[in-house]
């Protein structure tokens, strides 16, 4: 089993939220053990037909000899947030640790629930880290398929390509028809679509509407869904005043390569190194790593990226509380050069004098390009979160 680096806590009750497919409950599984814990699953649908009929239920069967002194392991409690009101309880009166996962908070936030105020931390869980994957990494296969568990450790290309084909159509089926997020599937997929052809570029929510056949507003809507589904993140438009970023359009990244090619339906076109495809993958693959690494380790970073209206950009500013700004330029190519460096050399001085300027690309040679630092991505990773 390949080892996770979300560092779950032991005695703490704690919400443990994820995309549907990135292995919560086998995590779950291999950290607590049957002995100290019972798991309580949601999607058993004889057990949710007989909490749902008779709630008091749960408390008998947590509360029974035998699961009295366990912790309680409860999957999809979006399916059922009531069961929280008698977790809040137990937290507060006997101590008791109380382990939550879910695929999305958005029925909880939709229901009121406050995540039991503070009392229960709250982690999310995403598709496989190179770190996590260690020597089984293989950065072709990453950028092809991405990393979700079930496609990345695939025994075949057909069979990675058929899960994400799978994956699209259960998110699709159990997460929006039956959570009844939106009214009408046909423009939701519609936008889906559109949405993974346009990842990575900054959101257009005029053109995304006219493509979908809806409005703006329904467009900021699906993107909520996608957010609360943990299935993808607005990256900013930066500026020292938050007020000016705001007015800026952000980007939208997918959390996953393989999911983002699944959605705009190119799974079946093969990704070559030194392609347009090929970069766009890469650039999409070191700024979820980034991402995903800064959340397991619990930083306190935010992400943005820069474009001026000379069209010079910066593709991930990263403001680290107590150190220098970040500014990172990602290229794919096997060797940098000092033009790949010049957005940071032309635009970084104005941002920040004292920022730190990242190269990041496949060349494995570290060198200067006047005050650009050119790194390989995995030396960049190791600098950042060793």
């Amino acid at each position: 089993m390949i080892g996770r680096i979300c560092r779950l806590p032991k005695t703490h009750s704690f919400f443990l939220f994820g995309p549907r497919g990135v292995g919560k409950t086998t995590m779950l599984e291999a950290a607590f053990k049957p002995k100290d814990s019972v798991f309580v699953d949601l999607l058993d649908i004889n057990l949710f037909d007989q909490l749902m009929l008779d709630p008091s239920r749960f408390e008998a069967l947590i509360d029974s000899p035998e699961n009295r002194r366990k912790r309680v392991v409860i999957d999809e409690i979006q399916k059922f947030p009531r069961l929280l009101d008698v977790a809040h309880r137990q937290i507060q009166k006997r101590k008791r640790q109380f382990v939550f996962t879910g695929s999305s908070s958005r029925r909880l936030k939709q229901q009121g629930v406050n995540l039991l105020a503070g009392r229960a931390y709250v982690f999310n869980l995403y598709p496989f880290t190179t770190a996590e994957l260690g020597k089984a990494f293989d950065l072709k296969k990453a950028l092809q398929w991405g990393t979700f568990p079930d496609a990345f450790l695939a025994p075949s290309p057909e069979d990675a390509r058929e899960f994400l084909g799978a994956y699209v159509a259960t998110y699709l089926q159990k997460e929006i028809l039956q959570e009844q997020w939106v009214r009408n599937l046909l423009p939701f997929r519609r936008f889906l679509a559109v949405a993974a052809q346009m990842n990575g570029q900054i959101v257009n929510k005029s053109s995304l509407a006219s493509e979908a056949g809806v409005d703006d507003v329904t467009v900021a809507h699906y993107f909520e869904i996608l957010e609360d589904t943990l299935l993808g993140f607005m990256l900013p438009a930066y500026h020292v005043s938050v007020r000016k970023a705001q007015r800026q359009a952000p980007k939208f990244y997918f959390i996953d390569p393989g999911l983002k090619r699944a959605l705009d339906k190119t799974l079946g076109m093969e990704l070559l190194p030194r392609t347009f495809a090929w970069g766009e993958a890469f650039e999409h693959w070191v700024i979820l790593e980034i991402f995903k690494n800064a959340s397991y380790k619990r930083l306190d970073w935010s992400f943005s990226y820069v474009r001026t209206k000379e069209d010079v950009e910066i593709d991930l500013v990263v403001v680290r509380p107590g150190e220098r700004l970040l500014l990172i330029e990602i290229k794919s190519k096997d060797l940098a050069s000092a033009k790949d460096a010049k957005a940071l050399e032309t635009l970084g001085g104005d941002l920040d004098p004292k920022a730190e300027k990242w190269l990041i690309s496949n060349d494995p040679l570290e060198r200067k390009f006047g005050y650009t630092l050119a790194l390989h991505w995995r030396e960049a990773m190791r600098r950042l979160f060793a």
